[in-house]
């Protein structure tokens, strides 16, 4: 394993600790609004902390960009995207599907990732050119080839609702369209699902970097495609994202392009 896939590997775990302990006793969380229909608890932060600390003292001169902190003032080439709970609202109602995502990124491209499981104790891991691995064990992308036979994943746009309309008839037009359409509630883990075969393709929008950063290496390590609703690579910071196996791939952009927020330059 990468020594910097190690060190995200042990603050993934540190994490891990904390939410599981937290999830004993839920009743007892403090949970904050940070805008409509987003929470945060002291466990967020405190995983967040734990893994920050972690990778500092082994990378000191890395760049940060992590959920509740933001953005870390240094500049480097290496940056470290980091959602220590996702899944937060999931976790608030012990609904047992979170998950704890860090990806590497230098010269802004992933490079490693990390996504944990801590309910099941699944921990999936991707170097770039190295494959995808759940609990040391490769995994690759599906191989149905029929968008008709596809399990799909996607995530319904919790906080802006602004769009719901337009979502609903998406989610209408694919839900016809595949054999089921499933949407658990942590972006992260919904990727590695499909880097792993259980989903044969996701997609969302009103999504964050660090939402997908980790899970999108996965996904293309293991053999899949990843970009967004007009089939773009370039999709990390434009809030949507599709992924699959290239075959479901291919027709899902079919379906979301004319969903697209993102907007071309002229």
């Amino acid at each position: 394993m990468h020594p910097m896939l190690n060190t995200a590997v042990k603050a993934t775990r540190r994490a891990g600790q904390i939410i599981n302990r937290a999830s004993l006793d839920i009743d007892l969380l403090q949970v904050n609004k940070k805008q409509h229909n987003d929470f945060v608890t002291e466990v967020d932060r405190s995983a967040e902390t734990v893994i920050i600390d972690t990778l500092h003292a082994a990378y000191p001169e890395h760049g940060f960009l992590a959920e509740e902190s933001g953005a870390s003032a240094n500049k480097s080439e290496y940056v470290w995207i980091i959602d220590p709970l996702d899944g937060t609202t999931n976790f608030i109602h012990g609904f047992p599907q979170y998950c704890v995502s860090i990806a590497l990124s230098y010269r802004g491209v992933i490079t490693q990732a990390v996504v944990y499981d801590p309910t099941r104790n699944d921990l999936f891991t991707a170097s770039r050119g190295c494959g995808s691995f759940l609990n040391d064990r490769r995994i690759r992308v599906s191989r149905r080839d029929r968008l008709a036979d596809g399990l799909i994943g996607t995530g319904f746009p919790f906080r802006d609702q602004s769009g719901l309309d337009g979502y609903l008839k998406l989610f209408g037009e694919m839900t016809c369209a595949c054999a089921g359409l499933r949407r658990p509630g942590a972006a992260a883990l919904d990727l590695a699902y499909v880097a792993a075969g259980r989903y044969d393709g996701f997609f969302e929008q009103g999504i964050q970097p660090w939402d997908i950063a980790a899970g999108s290496l996965l996904v293309s390590e293991a053999g899949g495609l990843v970009g967004n609703y007009t089939g773009d690579s370039t999709f990390l910071y434009q809030h949507e994202i599709v992924a699959g196996n290239p075959k479901q791939y291919a027709q899902m952009v079919r379906i979301l392009k004319p969903y697209s927020q993102v907007k071309k330059a002229v």
